[in-house]
């Protein structure tokens, strides 16, 4: 083993060592112990490694950071708009290369950074260096431990190469001697915002409107071997036909799609999965925070996968990776450990129509119900060294190379944010269901589902019209009145609102005003009007709700199935994975009094 592995903390000899020229400190800049320290981004993924780096020297005014954009490649669009959104103090690269600086942190070897005045620490900008890029350096070679940037005029680019895992130094030591020898192992400053931010689980689901439901997180490298350039159709047939009650979707994708494509571009080509319901994260912190809310993850080869894996969440490989993985990488190994996702449709006009969903479906059910917990974990452990420790070690690096005493406050993670993702709820849902006396099961899926269904269920006021007229039941949900608007406020009366829909729309069959999310009160056509309360679903002391919408296609089946009901009755309503009792009752007249 290298001998920067040994204690792993430690730098291997001579990495102490500085480039020439990198002694010079930028004007001014000792005066009064400070030091100007200069982040230099090519992309947005390194630069939001590189904010994940900030706390290394949070709370001290001696430090002055700067910013720039390393040019040269055609992702660095969104590096910029990533800049501009933290309000981070950008210098134009000119200024940056004409500027000495006490220090300057990069994650990316690529692009002119030999220019930059001063000595460089490189950081990795993914996990596990699996990936190799025989279009931009030596075809064999894991991207970012490519000799080819490494050196410049056969002097090592940086100062200091902080890894994640003795492995990497290793690797390093293969590929490129001189580099290695400025080597330390210091983990992984993002991996440790995920473990830190693990107590946040609960907190992150709410806010992205889980609930009882499986998240299922699709994770895409970016390339001709990443899960949407090879399965493009995937998101949008899982939204499609997996149970809208059951499972929560979402898609992380890489940044350099986001700066390849736009977001404009890339909402377009996924406008079908959005509209059912999609959750697509953006590429700074909220896709980790959705990361860790996760319940199963599909992923490529995209170092995502391993993150996921240091959560211990259950995976599934969806494609290999192709030329770009690197064997025997932690990455290759994670994939041949892994369960293959099963799927024969994606792709094939010959397979359309065929099981594939359902079998993704007990896939995923089948990786769930059969993680042991630890073991994923376990696959991870090749690319994460020194979990927890990341800033620490780092700064004790940075600030011996600045010169200064670290500040007495401990450098800790920065928790994830709660995600604030745009997801459109739909309005619309095709639903199947099996009655069975008092015993109802329902199934929910987007409107085009192109399997047997029951009826069609229409959100009255969010719908199309032509979703309202073709809908068997219809419903609306009952809003507060908005603050502050001068003058009378139209407002309908439950019973109001009813007999007008029905009226409106000759053909519906149903109609209902969800009130909360334990009650509802609906009149099937000719029927009376009735109020269906409902309880929760309970599981190991979680306490867990319905959607009462759903409540409403239940209740709808079974009177279509019982005709005239004896009331009052008890419905066990199977609603996603859990049961919920649900109490119909004659309506009162308060309830089909209540304006809403």
């Amino acid at each position: 083993m290298h001998p920067a592995a040994a204690g792993s903390g430690q730098r291997a000899a001579g990495s102490g060592q500085r480039a020439a020229g990198s002694g010079q400190r930028a004007a001014g800049s000792g005066s009064g112990g400070r030091r100007a320290v200069l982040f230099a981004a090519r992309s947005a993924v390194a630069l939001h490694r590189l904010l994940d780096v900030l706390p290394v020297f949070s709370g001290d005014d001696r430090i002055e950071r700067r910013f720039a954009l390393v040019p040269g490649s055609e992702f660095g669009t969104e590096a910029l708009a990533a800049l501009d959104a933290v309000g981070a103090r950008c210098v134009s690269w000119d200024e940056a290369v004409r500027t000495p600086y006490d220090l300057t942190l990069a994650a990316s070897p690529k692009g002119d950074l030999d220019r930059l005045r001063g000595p460089l620490v490189l950081l990795p900008h993914g996990a596990g260096f699996g990936k190799a890029l025989p279009e931009e350096g030596t075809a064999d070679s894991a991207s970012g431990l490519d000799a080819a940037y490494l050196l410049r005029r056969g002097t090592p680019l940086a100062a200091l190469h902080a890894l994640a895992h003795p492995g990497q130094v290793d690797e390093l030591a293969a590929r490129c001697p001189a580099a290695a020898e400025r080597a330390t192992v210091v983990g992984d400053p993002t991996l440790d915002r995920l473990l830190a931010s693990q107590g946040l689980r609960d907190r992150y689901r709410t806010a992205l409107g889980t609930g009882g439901r499986r998240l299922v997180v699709l994770t895409s490298t970016w390339g001709p071997e990443s899960l949407l350039a090879r399965h493009p159709h995937l998101p949008a047939r899982l939204r499609t036909e997996l149970p809208a009650d059951s499972y929560q979707l979402a898609l992380v994708m890489h940044p350099n799609d986001y700066s390849r494509s736009g977001a404009h571009d890339l909402a377009e080509r996924l406008a079908p999965a959005l509209g059912a319901g999609l959750l697509t994260p953006r590429p700074y912190e909220e896709w980790a925070a959705v990361l860790v809310a996760a319940d199963a993850v599909l992923t490529d080869h995209g170092s995502t996968a391993l993150y996921a894996a240091a959560l211990d969440r259950p995976l599934l490989a969806v494609c290999d990776g192709g030329d770009e993985l690197i064997p025997g990488s932690p990455m290759a190994r994670l994939l041949d450990a892994v369960p293959a996702l099963g799927f024969t449709w994606e792709g094939s006009e010959e397979s359309e129509g065929s099981e594939g969903p359902a079998r993704v479906a007990e896939d995923i059910v089948r990786t769930v119900a059969e993680h042991r917990p630890g073991a994923v974990r376990a696959l991870a452990e090749p690319a994460f060294a020194e979990q927890g420790r990341a800033l620490a070690l780092l700064r004790t690096e940075l600030y011996a190379r600045l010169g200064l005493t670290p500040p007495g406050t401990p450098a800790e993670p920065r928790l994830l944010p709660v995600p604030h993702v745009p997801a459109r709820a739909p309005a619309v849902h095709a639903v199947s269901a099996d009655v069975d006396g008092d015993r109802v099961r329902i199934e929910r899926r987007p409107p085009h589902y192109a399997g047997p269904a029951a009826h069609l269920a229409a959100e009255e006021d969010a719908a199309s019209v032509r979703h309202a007229q073709s809908a068997a039941v219809l419903f609306r949900r009952a809003r507060g009145a908005p603050a502050d608007v001068p003058g009378a406020v139209e407002s309908w009366t439950v019973d109001g609102w009813i007999t007008w829909t029905l009226d409106r729309y000759p053909g519906r069959r149903t109609a209902a005003v969800v009130l909360s999310a334990s009650r509802c009160v609906l009149r099937r056509r000719g029927g009376p009007l009735l109020s269906a309360r409902i309880g929760a679903g309970t599981e190991a002391g979680r306490v867990f709700r319905a959607d009462p919408a759903a409540v409403v296609s239940a209740v709808h089946c079974w009177l279509s199935a019982t005709g005239t009901p004896s009331l009052p009755a008890t419905l066990d309503c199977r609603i996603g994975e859990r049961s919920y009792p649900v109490r119909i009752v004659p309506a009162t007249d308060d309830e089909a009094a209540h304006a809403f």
